[in-house]
């Protein structure tokens, strides 16, 4: 009989390695989302206009980060400011546009 009762306690005690609680797995970070201006309003656009062509590196992503609109917006925003001539292109991908601003002949 001890050895019958040797043998049935010996598997739970040696347990392998594993704890005894089994993981519980996080839920994930749940990214804000994020609230950006779909129409540009005229304290927006007065800003952009004086601001912007200050700017050494303009993007679309830029502009997103820095003024709070939303994509369109900002492609629209950057297509305004080149037509304007305030701003000058470097790069013009299918993915990116990259734009800087006008530079004289003194700098």
């Amino acid at each position: 009989m001890a050895i019958l009762a040797k043998a049935k306690a010996a598997p739970p005690s040696s347990g392998g390695g594993k704890s005894a609680k089994k993981k519980k797995w996080s839920k994930g970070k749940v990214k804000d989302k994020a609230q950006h201006a779909v129409i540009i309003d005229k304290p927006t656009f007065e800003r952009v206009m004086k601001e912007a062509p200050t700017w050494r590196f303009i993007s679309q992503s830029i502009l997103i980060e820095r003024l709070k609109v939303n994509g369109s917006l900002a492609r629209v925003i950057i297509r305004h400011l080149e037509k304007e001539g305030q701003i000058k292109r470097i790069v013009h991908h299918s993915g990116q546009l990259v734009y800087t601003r006008l530079t004289t002949a003194s700098d």
